[in-house]
């Protein structure tokens, strides 16, 4: 909770900073960019032989980028990960995605998001639990320009994963039907 409150605050102060820095530098979208950050997300799994239980807070991550084709979009890859440790064991979950980044007003920062592509879900016991399926990812963020070409990026993720089967390592299947979600908020830093 206190990772959440810290990018809460974060956000706060970079809403008050947002106008000075706007002013100053406009919105521009060209060419290769590359962004990346940290959060906290909130993460729940089902599977087929269990309930959706209660969701469990962790450390979020990503990492994106890719090329230009129009000021309002944006077309790229996007990793987005999760971890949360305990009792000596580290659960992780994450989405590879092939992504747009959409951009309703060309002079705004503003973007919505939205990726499909691959989930992976680990734990790291002995044996270690492991599966991959498919996933997708779904979310908002605002690019606030601190720079003529650095923006300071809060945002909020939708990352599904439907991985299926998780296999113990050695052979045998730990759960069938495994669906997991994370809901992130973050904040990252946008080189255009």
């Amino acid at each position: 909770m206190r990772t959440a409150a810290c990018i809460l605050a974060a956000a706060g102060l970079l809403s008050v900073a947002a106008p000075a820095a706007r002013a100053q530098y406009p919105q521009r979208r060209n060419g290769f960019w590359i962004g990346f950050g940290l959060g906290y997300g909130s993460a729940n799994v089902t599977c087929d032989s269990c309930g959706s239980g209660s969701r469990t807070g962790g450390v979020t991550a990503f990492l994106k980028l890719g090329g230009t084709p129009s000021r309002n979009l944006l077309i790229g890859g996007a990793i987005n990960g999760w971890s949360h440790e305990s009792g000596g064991a580290t659960e992780t979950m994450a989405n590879v995605t092939a992504s747009l980044y959409y951009y309703p007003a060309a002079r705004s920062g503003l973007f919505l998001t939205g990726g499909l592509g691959f989930s992976d879900y680990r734990v790291d016991t002995s044996p270690s639990v492991e599966g991959t399926g498919w996933g997708f990812t779904a979310g908002v963020g605002y690019d606030i320009r601190v720079g003529r070409n650095v923006s300071l990026t809060p945002v909020a993720n939708f990352v599904y994963g439907g991985v299926g089967d998780l296999s113990v390592s050695g052979g045998g299947t730990f759960a069938t039907g495994w669906k997991q979600n994370v809901v992130d908020f973050g904040l990252g830093v946008t080189f255009h």
